[in-house]
């Protein structure tokens, strides 16, 4: 009998650009497996959930994917390679750093008869120029591939390929998985082809659970890898409960649980083992430390404590 993510991948077809992907993928992780390089799988952003093929109306959540992308940059910055799968239109490494508006008011236009030059308003050069050497540091090197997707069939469907291109680093291999995925979903036999019309009246909506794909992830795809989930709460006094539960259920390394109102300066890491509590200071965030680099710090530093006792 199959279990429930197996009936997934079977009832939904995969992206339409899944190959591309596929083999983007497997050639950039080709390329990079050398010596101890390590290298991060790091998801981010939130799925949607279609309810019509043909989709105009879908579910999703407020995740803009803050505490992915900037994590990839301090990931970076530990001369890490990082496949940073996310959420098409959400917050990217470097470019975070920017609004749209801000960013075009930070510029000057010169126009000289056919001649016309961009630059960077002087006032501006101290805030851009450290962004764009990280950025330059990064990506001329091909240290890090984008990969996105849209709804929560296309993120497992790219979610087991990564796996998959990553099984040949075993424990050099970081699933630092921030993605806030769905918990709900509607099968795909189950949605209609078209827009539903307002005229018929209120539709009735039968949401199902989400298959959890860490089992599989754990256990079959990667078994071998460092696995870090994430837990969000708004109980404090379920935290650490719920994020010992899912070590217990999933058998991966680690958890690393927050609540919601304070999740940008405080965050708890637990493991099997032990757990203990990363928060920043009033004075650091006023001073623009963001807690993912001390998450990614710890991170770091907890799997080098797996390789060395573990293998």
């Amino acid at each position: 009998m199959s279990s429930h993510w197996e009936d997934f991948f079977a009832s939904h077809l995969p992206p339409s650009d899944f190959e591309d992907n596929r083999t983007l993928l497997k050639e950039f992780c080709e390329r990079h497996n050398q010596d101890n390089q390590q290298i991060i799988l790091i998801t981010s952003g939130g799925t949607t959930v279609p309810l019509e093929h043909n989709t105009v109306r879908f579910v999703d959540n407020f995740s803009a994917g803050t505490r992915g992308a900037a994590s990839a940059e301090y990931f970076l910055d530990h001369d890490c390679v990082v496949i940073f799968l996310h959420r098409h239109k959400s917050l990217e490494p470097f470019t975070r750093h920017f609004t749209g508006l801000q960013f075009m008011d930070m510029l000057e236009l010169q126009e000289d008869g056919q001649n016309t030059t961009i630059t960077v308003k002087p006032d501006s050069v101290d805030v851009v120029a450290p962004i764009l050497k990280r950025y330059k540091a990064s990506h001329d090197t091909g240290k890090i591939l984008y990969v996105n997707f849209t709804t929560l069939s296309d993120y497992f469907w790219l979610l087991r390929a990564a796996c998959e291109c990553l099984a040949d680093y075993g424990a050099r291999a970081i699933l630092y998985l921030a993605a806030a995925v769905s918990d709900f979903y509607i099968p795909s036999s189950e949605m209609p082809t078209h827009k539903m019309q307002s005229e018929a009246g209120a539709p009735t909506i039968s949401l199902k659970l989400v298959p959890k794909l860490l089992a599989p992830l754990v256990n079959l795809w990667i078994p071998q890898a460092f696995v870090v989930s994430f837990k969000l709460e708004t109980d404090e006094n379920l935290l650490i409960t719920k994020c010992r539960d899912a070590l217990k259920k999933y058998k991966h390394k680690l958890v690393i649980g927050n609540i919601l109102q304070t999740r940008r300066n405080k965050v708890v890491f637990v493991s099997p083992e032990n757990s203990y509590e990363i928060s920043l200071t009033r004075e650091q965030v006023l001073n623009g430390m963001e807690i993912e680099s001390q998450i990614v710090s710890n991170v770091i530093s907890c799997h080098s404590h797996f390789l060395k006792t573990n293998y």
